[in-house]
């Protein structure tokens, strides 16, 4: 069966089958898609993170195919009406649409009205009216009389009812139908009566049209959420006479007065029947494409954020700002623990600016500040403003830091574990400094819907997008790298092979035993058998390991090689490290052999220049335009710095430092048509913007790139 699948998968991603099917082994092996990705290269041909995802889901949706396929068989056997014909159908079907139309025929129904027709005994009638040689169906009709068909007019409704059926359940019908859907459909939208008001959000979509086919996944989105709320009524419908006429193109033959039953039967199939099953489905796939573009555009956004340059291990003083409760002030040491925490009042009503600076240059001095991050919520601007104006003994960076998910961590289980005895606002404003010295560690606490990058997330297919996501932190967690000896359970959670249960097991361990001192101890923590050290080892590090590779990622299962080449070298494993001279010196053909190939010597090669290095990027200090506080500031024309902070597929939204974010259209983005918002932006871009229009009443700001 894998064979089969690799056979279908290939052809849909366009990877070669010999890839897909050695990736489909890994996976049922138990291999993750970060290790994989890194560490069996030559076993699948190169095959990035991305590709290796797009396989596991594909081969997903066929095991589960499979399976509905033995549900279907199953069923019409027991109704002792499967052939041999019909079973070799249904096991050589891989297309979910065509295979319910297969079993549409023999699914059991509830009493329809051809069901009732039937057990009236009007099938035959049925039969004759379907042959159209009938010129007289009214005398036909009449022998069809009795108790429970009251007249000739009863009986022929019945066969038409029963008519409607089989139209409604033949394949090719469906199919032509379909087409007219595909290639016509216009997606409407109407406010349900007497909801204008309540509605008032939806109003560009109270009279709205237009081609299925041409409606962006926003829109659609938008849509959908408005008639969730029973503030529209969205229909998706082609032109009614276009698709009978291809009906009855299919059905009628000739025109005597039973082909004139037919026909009426086939109108009735198309609008009872017909249309309402096509148009769900088509509501399904468009519903299934805006969802998987949405995601998509998530899924890059989530990575981005997760990939933010880290301030490092550095002494931070976080500050959650606010004005009537004041500024939650925590000092953290470089591992993020909590030393201090107090609050100071600089602004309204307090207004004890004084006392406020005096402590912050206090603290800072006490406990070495290296860093200050500030939350960019409610009076954040003004927080900013108060502590860059102070003066230190020491140089001080200041940053802005986006709280986007910082109160749903501090109300959470994880947060009450980790500081009991504090209150959510202490817990928020170190979540607030911990964010700034590694946003990786931080964010996998919360949930990725709570961190303010996403577009329509809400409505999207709930268990798709949780999959996708997961999948993204993980991905970017192993990426990365993860310190064995400071890294919470919440991160160790997602490195590869591990889970909650063994990241509990590794945090128990390191509590009683102490840190540990090389990947090799991993195998002493409770539960973690060969496999999941396989999966893990390589993404764990170890900073001050008596074994220089345990800080790489160098998987333990290429030690010896590195060992290798060290002794043809005559020189230490740190001596190989810390030399660039002797690398150059290395013929890595050498190394060839049936399990290593020349990917893994070259990713071992490129690990032993720079080991344990992070491919985050440097962070940067930025700053807001100090002469724009709110909305009311802003003038068209005006050019002001800005930070991106989500990016959706009809473009990108900037803080400019005020409450409102301000949007760049697609179309604003640079002189050149753009068809993707990721090729030209990413979050947390520093970027100069040009206002072109303030709404003041709806609280929109039109900005523009170009040119900029």
């Amino acid at each position: 069966m894998q064979t089969t699948y690799a056979s279908i998968i290939s052809k849909v991603l366009s990877v070669s089958e010999k890839q897909v099917l050695k990736t489909i082994e890994l996976l049922d092996a138990g291999a993750t898609i970060p290790f994989i990705s890194r560490y069996r290269k030559e076993v699948t041909g190169g095959l990035d993170e991305v590709a290796i995802g797009d396989i596991k889901q594909q081969y997903g949706k066929l095991v589960e195919l499979s399976k509905r396929k033995e549900t279907i068989l199953n069923s019409i056997e027991e109704q002792e009406r499967l052939t041999p014909e019909l079973k070799k159908r249904i096991e050589d079907c891989w297309d979910s649409t065509e295979l319910e139309d297969i079993y549409l025929p023999y699914k059991p129904k509830r009493q329809t009205r051809a069901e009732i027709a039937r057990k009236k005994g009007l099938e035959p009638l049925a039969k004759v009216l379907m042959e159209q040689y009938e010129r007289d169906v009214y005398s036909k009709a009449e022998s069809f009389v009795k108790d429970d068909v009251p007249d000739a007019e009863e009986a022929l409704q019945g066969a038409r009812d029963i008519i409607a059926e089989w139209v409604n359940e033949n394949e090719s019908a469906r199919n032509a139908v379909r087409n007219v859907f595909r290639k016509e459909s216009i997606i409407s939208s109407k406010v349900v009566k007497g909801k204008e008001e309540e509605g008032a959000k939806y109003r560009d979509y109270f009279d709205f049209s237009e081609p299925l086919m041409r409606c962006s996944s926003h829109r659609l989105l938008a849509m959908r959420r408005g008639e969730t709320e029973g503030i529209l009524r969205i229909s998706i419908s082609p032109d009614d006479e276009h698709s009978i006429d291809t009906l009855n193109r299919k059905f009628i033959k000739g025109n005597t007065e039973a082909s004139g039953q037919v026909e009426l039967a086939v109108k009735d199939s198309y609008k009872r029947l017909l249309k309402p099953s096509i148009e769900t489905e088509f509501a399904a796939l468009s519903k299934e494409k805006a969802d998987n573009q949405a995601i998509k555009v998530f899924v890059e956004n989530l990575k981005q954020l997760l990939l933010a340059p880290p301030l490092g291990q550095k002494r931070v003083l976080g500050i959650d700002p606010g004005y009537r409760t004041g500024c939650k002030v925590v000092c953290l040491d470089a591992q993020g623990n909590l030393l201090h925490n107090e609050t100071i009042y600089p602004h309204p009503p307090q207004n004890e600016r004084s006392k406020a600076g005096s402590k912050i240059v206090s603290l800072v001095s006490t406990y070495a500040i290296d860093a200050i991050a500030i939350g960019n919520g409610t009076a954040g601007r003004e927080t900013e403003q108060f502590i860059v104006n102070l003066r230190y003994d020491r140089k001080v960076q200041v940053f802005v830091v986006s709280e986007d998910g910082a109160s749903v961590y501090s109300a959470s289980k994880i947060a009450r574990d980790e500081f009991s005895e504090y209150d959510v606002t202490v817990r928020g404003a170190v979540s607030i400094g911990r964010r700034l010295m590694d946003p990786l560690a931080e964010l996998v606490k919360i949930d990725p819907k709570s961190i303010g990058v996403g577009q329509y997330q809400h409505d999207v297919d709930q268990s798709k997008l949780k999959q996708s996501l997961d999948q993204t932190v993980e991905n970017c967690v192993n990426l990365v790298g993860v310190n064995l000896n400071t890294a919470s359970k919440h991160l160790l959670t997602y490195v590869s092979g591990l889970g909650p249960s063994l990241a509990q097991n590794i945090v128990d361990y390191r509590t009683e035993k102490g840190p540990f001192k090389s990947r090799k101890e991993l195998k002493k923590v409770p539960r973690l058998g060969e496999k999941a050290y396989e999966q893990c080892a390589g993404f764990l590090r170890i900073p001050d390991a008596v074994n220089p590779l345990d800080n790489s990622a160098v998987h333990p299962e290429s030690y010896h090689i590195v060992e290798t080449m060290a002794g043809d070298l005559k020189c230490t494993v740190s001596d190989l490290i810390s030399q660039k001279e002797l690398k150059k010196k290395l013929q890595l053909d050498h190394y060839v052999s049936e399990n290593t190939g020349m990917p893994t010597l070259l990713d071992i090669l490129e690990e032993l220049d720079k080991p344990g290095r992070d491919p985050r990027q440097h962070i940067q200090v930025f700053e807001f335009d100090p002469n724009v506080r709110s909305i009311t500031d802003l003038r068209e024309g005006q050019i002001v710095p800005g930070i991106i902070s989500n990016i959706t597929n009809f473009g990108c939204f900037i803080d400019i430092g005020i409450k409102e974010k301000g949007l760049v259209h697609i179309s604003e983005m640079a002189d050149r048509f753009v068809s993707d918002p990721t090729e030209i932006v990413s979050i947390h871009q520093h970027v100069q913007v040009k206002v072109l229009s303030i709404d003041q009443e709806r609280k929109r700001i039109q900005l523009s790139m170009k040119g900029l």
